[in-house]
């Protein structure tokens, strides 16, 4: 915490130049005001007169007259103290006051010139920061426009930001040949890795509906169709899990509680192979997303929630918003899951305990889908254990207003989001 509050605290790049320039400035200021102090001080007292010079200029120029006596000297002497003293005083004063004003002035003069050196200084700063803010601008436009064809092409002289802005090029260019690369990979993969697994699915059938097959090949034809259909949801998990890593770059409007309504269905059949009792609670959930992906999210959490459950148990459902983004909400009364095994599970090919002696369960690869897709959309997921055995999972989605978008789910959070805690 006291880290964070640090950071938080911290100036900007900006203010720390602003600070630099108008620190310097004003030290330069402080340097040369008591340099002019010291000059003026001594120059002072150099042209003022010495005490000598006073008497002089204060002492009778003519004769002194007849009969004055011995007492003149004494009372002339007495009055030459006194002017002295009174010369002294003012050559002091003067001085003092000459000094005073020069310093109180120049202060004031430093005070202002230098509160205006540092306005100054922010507006420089701000110039020489721009080279920067184009390279912030122009990687925020990739990184959520997902454009990577875009480049900075900064034309300012060679120097750091040059650099700077060239080497950042070089790297979008690389990132973009890279996820070029990743592209053309999982197209080949798709194509080159599913047709082998769709032919020996066809030769397997064609085997096993020849009327001369015996009981053993029948049993090994079954077998082989059994590992066949593993295999191929194991590569589609695999092709879904590093196309939804990628940012979605055209999303389009849809409602998650549709979307859950359409998996619900699907799943039907399976739910009620397990006698499992699915209660939905479906609010309006507009999101911004590829329809294909969403759907593929929504599917793998409904399928974990009744494959990961326990025979006649109950699925919770529910779709709503909640403070600005769009939720999804499942929840099942599965097993036990420890707390310490709830972020594995979102790792590729991460099962819990119960579940690693058994393959019919899925390749573990679900959570991680899940997971993916949520980034690729700038979402969210979350699980934790709920209190009785089984998983809540929760997925947040950015929120898209438009056409269809429905009143009915604004500012409504998602209904009994808590209540799959306590069936």
């Amino acid at each position: 915490m006291t880290l964070i509050a640090a950071d938080r605290f911290r100036p900007t790049i900006r203010v720390r130049l602003t600070l630099l320039y108008g620190g310097l400035f004003i030290a330069a200021g402080i340097v040369l005001l008591a340099l002019t102090y010291f000059l003026v001080q001594n120059n002072l007292r150099q042209t003022m007169q010495p005490a000598g010079a006073v008497r002089t200029a204060i002492a009778p120029s003519g004769p002194v007259p007849e009969g004055a006596g011995r007492a003149a000297p004494p009372a002339h002497d007495f009055t030459m103290r006194q002017v002295e003293g009174v010369l002294i005083r003012e050559r002091q004063d003067y001085q003092e006051t000459t000094t005073r004003s020069l310093l109180t002035q120049g202060g004031i003069a430093l005070a202002v010139v230098g509160t205006a050196a540092l306005g100054l200084g922010w507006l420089l700063a701000d110039r020489a920061l721009r080279p920067l803010h184009a390279i912030t601008e122009t990687a925020r436009r990739v990184a959520y426009g997902h454009n990577l064809t875009e480049r900075i092409a900064y034309r300012g002289p060679r120097d750091d930001v040059r650099e700077l802005a060239d080497t950042f090029d070089t790297m979008l260019e690389r990132l973009a040949r890279s996820f070029d690369g990743q592209r053309r990979f999982v197209a080949n993969a798709s194509h080159e890795l599913r047709t082998p697994l769709a032919i020996n699915r066809t030769l397997v059938d064609v085997a096993l509906r020849r009327p001369d097959a015996t009981d053993d090949v029948r049993r090994l034809g079954e077998s082989l169709l059994v590992v066949n259909g593993r295999h191929e949801r194991l590569i589609d998990g695999l092709l879904t899990l590093a196309g939804g890593e990628n940012a979605v770059s055209d999303p389009a409007l849809l409602d998650l509680a549709d979307v859950a309504g359409h998996v619900l269905d699907q799943a039907a059949a399976e739910a009620a192979e397990r006698r499992l009792t699915v209660r939905k609670t479906a609010r309006a959930a507009p999101a911004a997303g590829d329809p294909v992906l969403v759907e593929r999210l929504v599917q793998n959490l409904v399928e974990n929630a009744i494959r990961h459950n326990r025979d006649g148990g109950e699925v919770w459902i529910a779709t709503g918003r909640r403070d600005g983004a769009a939720e999804l909400v499942v929840a099942n009364t599965g097993p036990a899951v420890p707390p310490y095994e709830v972020q594995t599970i979102f790792e590729p090919f991460r099962r819990l305990r119960q579940d690693r002696v058994r393959s019919d369960r899925g390749s573990g690869l679900g959570l991680s889908i899940v997971r993916a897709v949520a980034t690729a959309h700038h979402g969210s997921v979350a699980a934790e254990p709920r209190e009785g055995g089984g998983l809540v999972v929760t997925v947040r989605l950015p929120v898209r207003e438009g056409p269809g978008a429905g009143v009915a789910g604004s500012g409504a959070g998602v209904a009994d989001v808590g209540g799959p805690q306590e069936p």
